[in-house]
């Protein structure tokens, strides 16, 4: 049937075959179709014109008609173009001067919008099959590095961590080291520049403190301590039943007797026994006294953490008969504090810092050592 219509068409005029086309697309496209003189009338006008149009312009003419026509044939009723018959019209509107007047199916400026978008595409497409310029990209390693890097150093600048990265053989700028300090997340918890500052400044800070013990007779024996903060070592310690501000203040000379400078900051709570005579004698020791403020004793956590593991580990288990018993289980309980019982605070140390002895051959045995009436023991390697 096709290769009817194609004869017919080649013996037949140009301006025929493109009548016979506008017919076919006005007769698809759903026109309504005009009665005898007046449908007439622009077949007429048209086959006037078409004699005096040259071959080439009326064989573009005609092409343009039929790619409408194989288009409204192929996707009836819904007429949607793909992409060739867009690059269709797109090219014929560079090829033909007056290719609106053969249009039907769309409006030039739908054209005219086809063809920005392919610009916008072809544009999009060199981009990407250009290599890139510019500087290197930063591998993770580095931007992992310099994130780590001003975490673990706040007063660092770009300069600084440029420098460290150079010797650690990575090549890469300041200029770009800079750019990726800027989008370094910043530590929000405050509390790790308290521990920071808390562990510059520990060397120079002890705390004193008292705690209650109920005896068998329903007594109360008062405890007193003074532990500090660098190692978590109890300076200090001793009971009495009646405490006063006098014997608060032999204790502090007791002390640090011998002339053992003590540390610079002493805290304490704000306690009716230590009234105005213990914080004079705290000045004139050469200490600055601080105290805390009325019901926070969070704020001398390290020696209410010690109180708590005082009473968890020996009071708790036991019944304190009198004040002499109670200060033997002190002195037995802080020489164990001191020289066996680990401390996460200190790197699972002792806070005498014990040695680690060396790794038991199959020959040696464990020997266990009872403390504080075999409540605690501690385990070394037998000679």
């Amino acid at each position: 049937m096709a290769d009817i219509r194609t004869a017919r068409s080649a013996s037949l005029p140009l301006w025929v075959i493109k009548t016979s086309y506008t017919s076919n697309i006005n007769h698809l496209t759903g026109r309504p179709a005009a009665s005898g003189s007046v449908r007439c009338l622009p077949h007429l006008v048209g086959w006037l014109v078409s004699a005096f149009r040259s071959r080439q312009d009326l064989i573009l003419e005609n092409l343009a008609l039929r790619q409408q026509f194989l288009v409204l044939h192929a996707q009836r009723p819904r007429r949607r173009l793909t992409a060739t018959h867009k690059l269709f019209w797109v090219g014929m509107r560079k090829v033909r001067r007056r290719w609106r007047e053969s249009l039907v199916l769309v409006t030039p400026r739908t054209v005219v919008h086809w063809h920005r978008a392919g610009f916008r595409l072809y544009w999009k497409w060199l981009s990407r099959a250009r290599p890139r310029g510019g500087r290197k990209p930063v591998s993770k390693e580095i931007r992992a590095l310099i994130f780590q890097m001003v975490a673990e150093n706040p007063t660092w600048g770009a300069p600084r961590i440029h420098g460290k990265l150079l010797k650690l053989g990575f090549n890469v700028s300041e200029p770009t080291v800079s750019c990726w300090l800027r989008r370094a997340p910043r530590p929000r918890d405050p509390a790790m520049r308290w521990l920071t500052f808390l562990r510059n400044h520990r060397e120079a800070i002890a705390a004193m403190d008292f705690f209650t013990v109920p005896t068998l007779t329903f007594g109360i024996l008062y405890c007193f301590f003074i532990i500090s903060h660098d190692r978590r070592r109890i300076v200090h310690h001793n009971v009495t039943r009646n405490p006063h501000a006098l014997w608060v203040g032999l204790q502090l000379y007791q002390a640090w007797e011998c002339g053992e400078q003590p540390q610079r900051f002493l805290i304490f709570d704000r306690d009716s026994k230590f009234s105005v005579d213990v914080l004079s004698t705290v000045k004139a020791m050469g200490c600055q006294p601080l105290r805390t403020a009325f019901r926070s004793p969070w704020q001398n956590g390290v020696a209410e953490r010690w109180v708590g593991s005082l009473r968890r580990e020996l009071l708790d288990h036991v019944i304190v008969l009198n004040r002499r018993h109670l200060r033997r289980l002190l002195n037995e309980y802080v020489r164990y504090y001191h020289e066996d019982r680990t401390h996460l605070g200190l790197g699972k140390d002792t806070p005498g810092g014990r040695l680690p002895a060396s790794a038991p051959s199959s020959g040696r045995n464990v020997v266990s050592l009872p403390r504080l009436g075999g409540l605690h023991h501690r385990y070394t390697v037998a000679a």
